[in-house]
């Protein structure tokens, strides 16, 4: 087999190309390999860094992490995020793939506002109605309550259907049309036939519903105002300055099971978002 012969401007081209990714994964790495290495420092405290790397390395600030709850309780922190992060996973997936198959496969008089009117105010940032959802929150009794985390982030879900929807347009509808011609109802097309056809579509929409909840600040700090409820956002945040390798450790430990997640599900994720951006 022959070998093409590259011309001296594709080389050039490629040279500079590769040259300029090099450049900004450094820029976007650089950040992430500091904290990592600020997390083994063994002395504890910001202030005691050389230039942007430690002094001397200690896994002391992992062991205070799990260990030294007396202040702060770091696994307690870990499981309220967690129940929080896979209870609104469960119940925002159910209710944005309920949303997004409605929309995509019924006919009604207010499907089409609807739409619009959802894509709308999804163009504003959530935080814009904070101040509304403490007042909600404070008339239910609901402040200083994991649930009313949950109920957020899942009342909230459906707003983002839009790439569930494109991929539920894909499914051809002679599909659905053969299983009524069959008896089926819509209930038993959607368990039966739907949900087998959507599992690349379902687990991006888990993943991304466990994500925001696992690493979100704001509301959270919001509503819990108990140190025991606190989610790891929220006490990390709350770490003295001369705790800042334990923020750091805090940091990367909470960060590695939603990469681990990402990594495994990867070739689920790509399908759906691939899937559901394009119209067939």
């Amino acid at each position: 087999m022959i070998k093409k012969k590259r011309s001296k401007a594709e080389v050039i081209d490629s040279v500079v190309t590769h040259s300029v990714l090099i450049v900004v994964s450094f820029i976007f790495l650089f950040p992430v390999i500091w904290l990592i290495l600020s997390s083994f420092s063994k002395s504890g405290s910001i202030y005691d860094l050389s230039g942007f790397f430690p002094k001397s390395y200690s896994l002391k600030s992992y062991k205070d992490l799990f260990f030294d709850t007396t202040m702060y309780d770091y696994p307690n922190w870990l499981k309220n995020t967690l129940f929080v992060a896979v209870c609104s996973a469960i119940l925002g997936t159910i209710l944005v793939i309920l949303t997004a198959y409605v929309m995509s496969k019924f006919t009604f008089t207010m499907r089409k506002p609807l739409m619009k009117t959802t894509l709308v105010l999804s163009m504003f940032p959530s935080f814009m109605g904070m101040t509304a959802v403490y007042l909600l929150m404070v008339n239910f009794g609901l402040i200083n309550k994991l649930w009313s985390l949950i109920l957020i982030y899942s009342a909230g879900a459906p707003m983002g259907y839009l790439v569930q929807k494109g991929y539920f347009d894909t499914i051809s509808n002679s599909i659905y049309e053969a299983a009524k011609i069959d008896g089926a109802s819509n209930g038993k097309i959607f368990l039966k036939v739907t949900i087998p056809l959507s599992k690349p579509i379902i687990v991006y929409t888990m993943l991304t519903q466990f994500a925001w909840p696992w690493s979100d600040f704001i509301l959270p700090s919001l509503l819990l105002k108990n140190k025991d409820l606190w989610t790891v956002a929220v006490g990390l945040m709350n770490l003295d300055e001369t705790k800042f390798t334990r923020f750091a450790a805090g940091s990367i430990f909470i960060g590695i099971p939603i990469i681990i997640l990402y990594f495994c599900l990867s070739r689920f994720l790509v399908q759906g978002l691939s899937s559901g951006a394009v119209k067939e």
